[in-house]
């Protein structure tokens, strides 16, 4: 293996390597809406609405492939703009209810179409038509580390990235405190996996300094492991430098978000690393909880005695937050003079982030794409941060 060896599949931090549609997932086909708006960079205040003077241009984040699934799947729910009857996407009828819906009614939403109902709360207009919200959004696929740079620069409204600000641009605490506003979303469980063969060989969890020496050159063959009886070299994985995933890893196994690593592959997304692993026999590799499926296998990690199992009904669980690979997943907006009080966040931006932060979006978008939700004291201080763009 060579120190930070590049697959072929790596890409540079500032590519774009994907652009999502407007419309959203995949799996959500029929509930997303048109895009329109315009096809600038973040500054897409030029749509001021009309009589409303309120801003109805494009909505574009772009980021992490860890927060992207949180994130293009409000995406394409907003853009639906579904009505209260659906049941499935929004609303409650007779076959179904979404959850949250019990608040979200309490609060006027019964007649409101989903997108109207979270925009109107910032003193936007109801549209009152379908898969035509008060403003479109689009979500955009690359790094945590391009996401960053892509706000900070104005290309974007909102940055997604899976680690610290911080750590992703090599920032102080105060010079990130000065320059964005950092919008928690929810906690992915960071876990370590390993190909299928691996497990059945019987390698079901690894203590932390069994995983600190593979990714640092120390250890090349499985059998080398105390405990494990398995003659195959390990076949090790990384995720592209500049990435959330990456940073976050080191930062919390490693011990420094720059610290050496030794290699065999490096990929850009979590969708390549897990192909990646199904392909490799021998294969380590850390990702988003996401991501994870029958042939690429979570594993249990022992820190300092403490076994954390990837159940969530396990005494200790990679879902706590005690969990030392739990990492929270930030979207960011920048703070700019045009903003309501010069502040972080402008009204735009408050309305589709709020969406996440009601249980509603902490249970479809966070949840139900095997991420961890915030917790109530959490949630609080989020909503806290929007309140003051309230009419």
């Amino acid at each position: 293996m060579s120190e930070d060896n590049t697959g072929s599949t790596r890409v540079s931090r500032r590519k774009f390597l994907v652009t999502s549609s407007v419309v959203g997932a995949a799996g959500l086909a029929g509930c997303g809406g048109s895009s329109g708006g315009s096809d600038s960079g973040g500054d897409s205040s030029g749509d001021s609405g009309g009589d409303s003077g309120m801003d109805t241009g494009l909505l574009n984040a772009e980021g992490s492939s860890t927060v992207y699934p949180i994130s293009n799947t409000g995406s394409a729910y907003w853009n639906s703009n579904a009505p209260p009857s659906d049941g499935e996407y929004w609303g409650s009828n007779d076959e179904g209810t979404v959850p949250g819906w019990d608040q979200i009614s309490s609060e006027g939403g019964d007649d409101m179409l989903l997108a109207d109902f979270f925009a109107q709360q910032f003193g936007y207009e109801p549209t009152e038509q379908r898969s035509s919200p008060p403003f479109p959004t689009t979500v955009g696929l690359s790094h945590s580390g391009t996401g960053c740079e892509a706000v900070v620069d104005g290309l974007v409204d909102i940055g997604n990235s899976s680690g610290p600000i911080t750590a992703e641009l090599d920032w102080s605490d105060e010079k990130a405190g000065n320059t964005v506003v950092d919008h928690v979303v929810g906690r992915d469980g960071q876990p370590v996996v390993v190909s299928s063969d691996v497990s059945d060989a019987g390698v079901t969890q690894l203590t932390g300094e069994q995983i600190r020496s593979i990714y640092q050159g120390e250890v090349s063959n499985w059998s080398e492991l105390d405990g494990v009886d398995y003659d195959q070299e390990i076949f090790v994985i990384g995720r592209a430098e500049g990435s959330g995933t990456d940073t976050s890893f080191r930062l919390n196994m490693l011990g420094s978000a720059d610290a050496s690593m030794t290699v065999d592959n490096r990929y850009g997304q979590n969708q390549q690393v897990a192909q990646s692993v199904q392909q490799n026999e021998g294969a380590i590799a850390y990702m988003a909880l996401a991501f994870t499926g029958e042939q690429v296998i979570p594993i249990g990690i022992d820190f300092d005695g403490t076994l954390y199992e990837p159940d969530r009904d396990a005494e200790n669980t990679i879902f706590d937050s005690e969990y030392p690979l739990n990492r929270d997943l930030h979207m960011y907006t920048l703070i700019e003079d045009s903003n309501p009080d010069g502040g972080g966040t402008s009204v735009k931006e408050a309305a589709f982030l709020n969406m996440f932060l009601y249980n509603f979006g902490q249970t479809i978008f966070v949840e139900g794409n095997n991420y961890i939700p915030l917790p109530t004291s959490d949630l609080e201080a989020e909503q806290e941060k929007l309140a003051a763009l309230m009419p």
